[in-house]
């Protein structure tokens, strides 16, 4: 598996090269975020690097992303709560300000974050944090990988 996934993520995902996707979902997949300074931090990927935007898609699909996200969104929140005391909520957001494909983005947050940045946008956290290698995926989010997995697993096949 190359490194090229980071320049690709769509493709590689398609491919089975994408080292951060948890779970293929109806329209796209679910993959962890490549930071975790909110542990959880989780994406959604449109399964086609053509669609930027969710007015691209035709109705049942667009459909088909929304109900996925929200399952991505119930996943990391129930994996989250069990986790961490602390957990407060999950934010959704679809934005499409930078990468040119449609993602919608679900940050877990908590009581613990910074006092001027608990109720405020992840965005505005400091970039620092963003490239910051003690907070970068590896091995030690193995398990919370595997709960959000699992938990994917339990909300598709109640519904």
């Amino acid at each position: 598996m190359t490194e090229n996934w980071r320049t690709d993520r769509i493709g590689s995902a398609l491919r089975g090269e994408n080292p951060t996707v948890l779970r293929r979902m109806d329209a796209g997949f679910a993959v962890i975020g490549d930071t975790q300074f909110l542990p959880g931090y989780s994406v959604l990927l449109i399964d086609d690097s053509d669609v930027e935007r969710l007015s691209d898609l035709p109705k049942d699909k667009r459909l088909s992303f929304l109900s996925d996200m929200d399952q991505l969104g119930e996943a990391v929140e129930r994996v989250c709560r069990r986790l961490d005391p602390a957990f407060r909520r999950v934010n959704l957001e679809i934005l499409g300000n930078t990468d040119r494909f449609l993602h919608a983005h679900v940050w877990p947050r908590f009581e613990w974050e910074p006092p001027d940045l608990v109720g405020r946008p992840v965005w505005l956290y400091p970039h620092d944090r963003w490239g910051d290698e003690q907070f970068a995926l590896g091995p030690q989010h193995d398990v919370l990988r595997e709960a959000i997995s699992s938990e994917l697993d339990r909300l598709r096949s109640s519904s």
